[in-house]
C-alpha cells in the first residue's frame, strides 16, 4: 500500500499532511500502515503544511538490541513530537514517524485539495475510524495485572522495520542523497570509525590514539574521544546528587572526565546509561526543558516510572555520531541526564522570577 504513495521525499521539502479521511483510508483495521500505527496524537496535524526534517529510511529500536532497522517510505517532520495525550501522559516526546502515504508534496504547482467526497461516500471504503485509533492505543490490563499495555509507534518499530547491517553501504548513500547527512559528516563518520577500530583493537595504541584525537578536537569543537575507562570500581556504589532543577533553569554539563567518575562498569549511574552520544554536549550550557518522570517501555509496552527523576535539556537530542550499528540514525531521541552530571550556571530563580 505505502509503495503506491512513495514520494521519495528529501530533508527540507514542504509537505501537507493529508486529511483525516484520506489517512484513515490507508490504514488497516488496527489503525496501521505497514504495521506502523497512525496515533491519535497525529490528528491535530491533518491539513497542515510542514517541512520534512529528515528521511526516516532507517532508525534504531532499543527493544531489540542496538542494531539498526530499515524502514520504507517514511519521514520525520520538523520537530513534530508525540505529546503522549492518548497514552496517559507518556513524557518520552518521541519524534513521530510519517508514512509518505499520509503526506502530499507541496510545490509551485500544488493546488489545495477540494472538499472531496461526502462522508457517506467515504464510509464504505474506510476500514479504520478515529475511535479505532484511540481504542488501539492501549490494551486493558491482563488478569493479575494493574496497568494497561500501551501501543504506539515506538512499541511497533520492531514489526514495521527490518534488520539493517552497519556494513550495508546503501544506507549511507541514502543518508546523503536524502539530504539527511552532508559529505563532511559522512567523511567525519568514516574517519572516526577507522580511528575507533585501531584504538579499540587491544594492541596497545588505545591511550595514544585517544590523546591524539583529543588534541585534534581542541582545534574544532572540543569534543573528547567518547569511549573512556569508567571511573567507579566494579562493585563500589556510584555517587549521587540532587539539585532540584526546574524547567527554565540554566545548567552546564560537567566535563566528561568528571562524569566518568560517577559511572559504574556499565557506564550507568543508578541504572541510567551515559551514552557516548551525550559526550558532544559536555562542557556546554543549556536550559532545563523538564524533569522526566515516566515513559512507555518500547519492549513491554508498560509505563515505566523513574525512581529518581531524570532531566531533559532543551534542544539536546541524540545525533548518532558514534554508534557503529546506528550511525546517522535520524530518530533524535532525548538523552536523559542525572543531576550529578549537571551544575547550575546561576542562582536558582525565585517564585517571583518564574512568574509564580
Amino acid at each position: 500500500m505505502s509503495d503506491t504513495f512513495a514520494l521519495r521525499l528529501r530533508a527540507g521539502e514542504l509537505v501537507q499532511v493529508r486529511t483525516k479521511e484520506e489517512i484513515l483510508e490507508t490504514l488497516d483495521a488496527n489503525g496501521r500502515l505497514d504495521e506502523l500505527p497512525f496515533m491519535p496524537e497525529m490528528l491535530e496535524y491533518c491539513g497542515k503544511t510542514i517541512r520534512v526534517r529528515k528521511r526516516a529510511h532507517k532508525t534504531c529500536d532499543p527493544s531489540v538490541g542496538i542494531g539498526g532497522r530499515k524502514m520504507t517510505n517514511t519521514v520525520h517532520l520538523e520537530d513534530i513530537r508525540c505529546n503522549g495525550s492518548a497514552h496517559d501522559g507518556c513524557e518520552a516526546g518521541c519524534l513521530i514517524f510519517w508514512k509518505e502515504a499520509w503526506l502530499r508534496r507541496v510545490g509551485p504547482e500544488w493546488v489545495p485539495p477540494s472538499e472531496g467526497p461526502s462522508p457517506e461516500d467515504d464510509s464504505a471504503r474506510i476500514r479504520c475510524t478515529e475511535d479505532t485509533l484511540r481504542s488501539s492505543s492501549k490494551v486493558p490490563p491482563a488478569p493479575g495485572e494493574n496497568e494497561p499495555t500501551y501501543i504506539c509507534q515506538n512499541t511497533q518499530i520492531k514489526f514495521a522495520t527490518q534488520p539493517l547491517g552497519w556494513w550495508d553501504v546503501r544506507q549511507y548513500v541514502e543518508d546523503y542523497t536524502s539530504g539527511n547527512v552532508s559529505l563532511s559528516q559522512l567523511g567525519a563518520g568514516a574517519v572516526y570509525f577507522l580511528w575507533r577500530t585501531i584504538a579499540e583493537a587491544g594492541v596497545g595504541f588505545g591511550s595514544v590514539m585517544r590523546s591524539i584525537y583529543d588534541m585534534f578536537q581542541r582545534t574544532r569543537d572540543g569534543t573528547p574521544y567518547p569511549l573512556r575507562p569508567f571511573g567507579v570500581p566494579k562493585g563500589a556504589p556510584v555517587p549521587s546528587a540532587r539539585l532540584d532543577l526546574e524547567p527554565g533553569e540554566s545548567v552546564r554539563v560537567k566535563p566528561y572526565k568528571e562524569i566518568l567518575k560517577t559511572l559504574d562498569s556499565n557506564y550507568r549511574n543508578r541504572g541510567l546509561y551515559f551514552d557516548a552520544e551525550m559526550v558532544p554536549f559536555t562542557e556546554r550550557t543549556y536550559e532545563v526543558d523538564r524533569r522526566q518522570t515516566k515513559i512507555i517501555d518500547e519492549g513491554t509496552g508498560k509505563m515505566i516510572r523513574f525512581k529518581t527523576d531524570a532531566i531533559v535539556l532543551k534542544g539536546v537530542v541524540c545525533e548518532a555520531r558514534y554508534a557503529v550499528c546506528r550511525r546517522f540514525c535520524p530518530r533524535a531521541i532525548y538523552p536523559y541526564w542525572r543531576e550529578i552530571w549537571l551544575e547550575r550556571t546561576s542562582d536558582r530563580p525565585t517564585r517571583a522570577d518564574r512568574g509564580a
